[in-house]
């Protein structure tokens, strides 16, 4: 990485997940290690805290999950073999299990994905219409009614995207490339771990 970009959290994130996405598309039998994954789920963690208290809950899950996922890299390597571990144990449903904590990890990819879509394609500063679009397509469904109207009231708080790029130390025309890098290689990596469940027979829906 060039000097002078080493507080581009932007670039970090596009950069660590185009070298994941890279892995996935060379090959068939690709297999993704859990420690570069949970370096790569690491830089997103900040993006959460940058949004404020909407999605705050996302925030602290999110973060959590992801430090579970650093931890389980010290000893299993590959995100199949994580799975599979936890196939065998019959503990893949159980809370704080890692495979139930890489679906949480992937859904919280998979919200930073839409949202940076709408913003790459929304007009004007408020970026209460991208958050709210990756919040119901993402999160809303397995949320109950009390998160669900907490975030709600929690959009008329957002920062406004100036505000949100001031934060990332990015402007907007850079910031957008770096978040369409991230958009189509968090796309492909979320493919294959919804791949890693289903093949499974375990489902991506709970």
């Amino acid at each position: 990485m060039a000097e002078g970009n080493s507080d581009k959290t932007l670039r970090q994130i596009a950069e660590a997940f185009n070298d994941l996405a890279t892995v996935v598309s060379d090959s068939q039998s690709a297999e993704v290690e859990v420690a570069p994954f949970s370096r790569a789920c690491a830089l997103v963690s900040p993006l959460f805290g940058c949004l404020g208290i909407a999605f705050k809950f996302a925030e602290k899950d999110y973060v959590a999950k992801v430090q579970d996922l650093a931890e389980a890299s010290k000893s299993i390597q590959t995100l199949q073999s994580m799975i599979d571990r936890d196939v065998q144990a019959n503990s893949v449903r159980n809370p704080g299990s890692h495979t139930r904590n890489l679906l949480r990890v992937k859904r919280g990819l998979d919200m930073v994905r839409v949202l940076f879509e709408q913003i790459i394609v929304t007009e004007g500063n408020s970026l209460r219409d991208p958050a709210s679009k990756a919040y119901e397509q993402v999160f809303a469904p397995y949320h109950g009614w009390a998160i669900r109207k907490a975030v709600s009231a929690g959009m008329y708080v957002l920062p406004t995207k100036e505000q949100l790029l001031k934060k990332l130390n990015e402007d907007e025309a850079s910031a957008k490339v770096q978040m369409q890098y991230y958009v189509s290689a968090s796309a492909s990596l979320i493919q294959y771990i919804d791949k890693l469940f289903v093949s499974r027979d375990l489902g991506i829906d709970w």
